[in-house]
């Protein structure tokens, strides 16, 4: 079987588009994924299948179950240790303020800026691109994450959807243990 780490977008997000966890582990395994385990509250679902996987499949079945549209892009979970293992953080001073984030691309879009790029008040940083994947920074002194997201979206698109990197390190330690 084949190892996925499967990211819901928008989900238990101030109150809004609720998704317990217990139901979305069942609604996976009902698709035929096994050993589904969840990570925090937000959307993060590591989970194992024989069968071909498909994003749309997976978000057609979740809204047929939970009544709203549910964004979900699919990353073999190899994909998801090697980004950790390779992200361009080693090099970043980390303060209470500093929040490191990883995005993920449903498509491979370029956007029209340099990078590294920093906005205007030098808050946010998007460091580089690779693949799917936007990794970023964003010093919470200086500015609040939806703005920081707006931004990524007003370059990359709204097909994407963003972990702070506290998560993906949950993710991998916690398929690491299996």
């Amino acid at each position: 079987m084949k190892r996925y780490v499967i990211f819901l977008r928008g989900i238990n997000v101030g109150g809004h588009h609720k998704v317990p966890m217990a139901e979305l582990r069942s609604a996976l395994e009902k698709m035929k994924f096994h050993n589904c385990t969840t990570i925090l509250n937000s959307g993060n679902v590591l989970g194992e299948t024989d069968e071909n996987v498909s994003e749309e499949k997976i978000s057609e079945q979740l809204e047929l179950v939970f009544g709203f549209p549910i964004p979900t892009l699919i990353r073999t979970y190899e994909m998801i240790d090697r980004t950790f293992v390779d992200a361009p953080f080693k090099t970043i001073a980390l303060t209470k303020d500093t929040r490191l984030y990883v995005t993920f691309l449903k498509n491979d879009r370029d956007a029209a800026i340099a990078l590294p790029w920093k906005s205007p008040d030098g808050a946010y940083r998007i460091l580089e691109k690779r693949d799917r994947l936007i990794f970023s920074v964003l010093d919470l002194s200086l500015s609040q994450t939806p703005k920081a997201m707006e931004v990524l979206e007003q370059f990359y698109g709204k097909e994407a959807t963003t972990r702070n990197w506290n998560t993906i390190e949950r993710i991998v330690k916690k398929a690491r243990s299996h």
